[in-house]
């Protein structure tokens, strides 16, 4: 349980008080979108249950051709830093963000962890939620899009279970489809068709971190990404901002 979001406990965080987290969250999230948008900063808030291939996808990533991109990243969990080493020995320069108690990470977490990196050299930062399909899709971090990361062996029907998250998602990558050949009750269309029936504008990749199926088309979905981005130059941006009291 929570000690921050108070999920399944409304009388540890009253509504009012939790109103006024979210607005607190809110306004420090915008205050990392500026900067990520004035430096040409894509960043990504990755989230996905325990185990859905999250970090997998990630080091897939920084095996593939990216065109020399510099890509980040920081990396949500409870207890430990296992996460963050595993993206920095695939070669993705990482922070761990350990929260004890919380069950996701919000935008203090986020900036405050930035402060360890320089960030503002990147094109491409990664934050990698903690594992959980609640609390995460409820803050707002400062990113560019949300990318949900669903693996064939949870189930068909985690999109009609846990909505909020997938009504949330830009984008929802189907995870380890090398083993549908092991999971014979598993349906790819009834996924599909839960996804469908959640998500506004459905977006969906089907990919294998081991085989390498479909990360082409996931590269090529965050080169897009990256062209939508409307900064201005970098030229004069290479230094780390100041904050004050922030």
């Amino acid at each position: 349980m929570c000690d921050t979001c108070g999920c399944g406990d409304h009388d540890l965080v009253p509504i009012e008080i939790h109103q006024s987290l979210l607005a607190q969250n809110d306004r420090i999230a915008g205050h990392n979108r500026e900067h990520f948008t004035e430096h040409g900063v894509l960043a990504l808030n990755i989230m996905g249950s325990p185990g859905s291939g999250k970090t997998a996808l990630l080091e897939a990533t920084a095996r593939s051709p990216l065109g020399g991109r510099r890509i980040l990243a920081v990396s949500g969990d409870l207890a430990t830093d296992h996460d963050a080493q595993r993206l920095s020995a695939a070669g993705i320069e990482s922070r761990a963000i350990t929260t004890g108690t919380a069950c996701h990470l919000d935008a203090k977490l986020v900036h405050e962890a930035l402060h360890q990196m320089e960030w503002w050299r990147a094109d491409l930062l990664f934050i990698e939620n903690v594992g959980n399909l609640v609390c995460p899709a409820i803050y707002d971090l400062g990113q560019a899009a949300n990318v949900v990361v669903l693996s064939v062996t949870e189930g068909e029907d985690k999109p009609l279970k846990y909505p909020v998250m997938f009504r949330k998602a830009d984008l929802v990558v189907v995870s380890k489809i090398d083993l549908l050949p092991h999971l014979p009750h598993v349906s790819c269309s009834r996924l599909h068709d839960a996804l469908a029936r959640t998500m506004p504008a459905p977006r969906v990749l089907e990919v294998s971190a081991v085989t390498g199926q479909g990360i082409e088309e996931w590269i090529a979905w965050l080169e897009a990404a990256r062209a939508r981005l409307s900064a201005p130059s970098r030229a004069g941006h290479h230094q780390p901002h100041s904050h004050g009291r922030e």
